[in-house]
């Protein structure tokens, strides 16, 4: 296990980089399933634009206005906050990024700094710009255009779910010790992080009618994909996203023993015993009983459901259909892997089950309804005239 890409780069090649101890392994997985997400999305979008399969909008604005305080305010707050945590959490002692970010903790000075850059680059971009006398132009717009500022407002959604969901699972924790429940760099429930994501996404872009649905299905195969990266950080940081203890033997001679149980070495929350003559700081434990190694399975079945979804979104003319497999393949693969991780279960219409599987369920009977009604909500090809 790499609790950060210092241990992965040290171990992997033998080399030495101080700076990446500040790089979570966890954290740059997310981040890197926010990027081939967003990318298979536009390619996909791209392609369905170019078969008429969506519309261009066209908008009026203003071109060559001088900045306006509104503006130097937002930009000003944007850059505090980068300065404050992020270039504050690099000139900290902090190893763990999570840790830091969710805290009061940062640096002021940075944060005034970087602050009055963010505005002076604002003014700087709007003065190059500045016309004497501002203009009326028209821009067109597709839905590829707004695949980046999209994919930020989800991915910042999606962390807020994430945690509200932690919180509502772990109520009475939360009750205890609000503040520290809310800080915590712990307490990520990935649910609750995916439908509020799909929420904020659904609103981002209302402004497309009729039209989100194929977007949504364009959507659909690197949302798989993203999360069997994002699942990829927690295989090798052990976050915590393990199964339940397997002390079965293995079914065949040439499996290898890490892909049938594993005591996650090095995990980034130091659980288990300590590993004798460790050198690697606060990640010496490795768990005392092996368990299924269920992010290692989720990646693996992600990758061929996301290359299953790629491989016939062409063949489906109906908006929506896509979607609805997106759905239901998620929801299967979810109450499956639920059985080999251990979670709070709660009697439900006389099934012992995971809040988690609750969800799946749910997610899966959606699907369904979306597959079976979807051809209703089918829409002709068009495009906007140029």
């Amino acid at each position: 296990m790499y609790p950060n890409l210092f241990y992965a780069c040290k171990d992997l090649f033998g080399i030495e980089i101080p700076i990446l101890n500040f790089i979570n392994t966890s954290g740059f997985f997310i981040a890197l399933a926010i990027v081939v997400a967003a990318a298979a999305w536009k390619t996909d979008l791209q392609r369905k634009q170019a078969a008429g399969e969506l519309m261009i909008l066209e908008k009026k604005m203003i071109a060559g206005k001088p900045v306006t305080i509104i503006q130097l305010l937002m930009s000003g707050c944007a850059g505090f906050i980068f300065g404050y945590k992020i270039i504050g959490w690099f000139l900290s002692e902090h190893l763990n990024a999570l840790n830091f970010i969710f805290s009061l903790q940062g640096n002021w000075i940075a944060g005034i700094i970087t602050a009055i850059i963010f505005m002076l680059l604002k003014w700087v971009e709007k003065k190059v710009f500045q016309l004497p006398v501002p203009e009326t132009i028209i821009i067109k717009e597709t839905p590829a255009d707004w695949v980046t500022r999209a994919s930020i407002a989800a991915a910042i959604s999606g962390v807020v779910g994430c945690k509200l969901f932690s919180i509502f699972e772990n109520w009475a924790q939360f009750k205890a010790n609000p503040l520290d429940s809310l800080l915590s760099p712990n307490g990520f429930t990935y649910y609750g992080g995916l439908i509020l994501a799909t929420i904020t996404m659904w609103l981002f872009h209302w402004r497309w009618g009729k039209y989100r649905m194929r977007i949504a299905d364009a959507m659909a195969p690197g949302l798989m994909l993203g999360y069997a990266v994002g699942r990829t950080g927690c295989q090798l940081s052990g976050d915590g996203d393990w199964g339940i203890i397997n002390t079965h033997p293995k079914p065949f001679n040439w499996l290898p023993d890490w892909l049938w149980a594993y005591d996650y070495p090095h995990n980034i929350l130091s659980k288990g015993n300590f590993i004798t003559n460790c050198q690697w700081g606060n990640y010496c434990y490795h768990l005392s009983s092996s368990v299924y190694p269920t992010p290692l399975y989720e990646i693996i079945i992600c990758l061929i459901l996301f290359m299953l979804l790629w491989s016939i979104r062409k063949r489906f003319t109906v908006a929506g259909k896509i979607s609805a497999l997106y759905l239901m393949f998620n929801g299967i693969e979810r109450f499956c892997i639920e059985y080999l991780r251990a979670g709070n279960r709660h009697i439900i219409f006389g099934m012992e089950i995971t809040e988690a599987q609750l969800i799946a369920l749910l997610y899966i009977a959606a699907g369904l309804l979306l597959y079976h009604f979807c051809p209703k909500l089918n829409i002709n090809k068009h495009i906007a005239p140029n």
